[in-house]
């Protein structure tokens, strides 16, 4: 089985390309049940990235995030 890259995918209610942050592997699965919630209610959530940074996401202003396999992307910010 490939070991897969989680990333979490932020579309922005204002639009644009969509914004694609690579995940350490622990803790993706945690994230991705948080986001229906964050995403409710509009919530600002801190998350650490794989490249050891911290970003911090305000929901109000995603229109759609979700986790994905960056195994599959070609662009993301922050990985080498």
């Amino acid at each position: 089985m490939a070991e897969t890259k989680p990333a979490l995918v932020l579309h922005l209610a204002t639009g644009g390309e969509p914004l694609v942050f690579a995940l350490p592997g622990e803790g993706a699965e945690e994230l991705a049940s948080k986001l229906p919630l964050l995403l409710e209610h509009g919530s600002t959530e801190s998350v650490q990235t794989k490249d050891e940074s911290r970003i911090s996401v305000n929901f109000a202003h995603v229109a759609v995030a979700y986790i994905d396999d960056l195994q599959r992307k070609g662009k993301v910010f922050g990985l080498h």
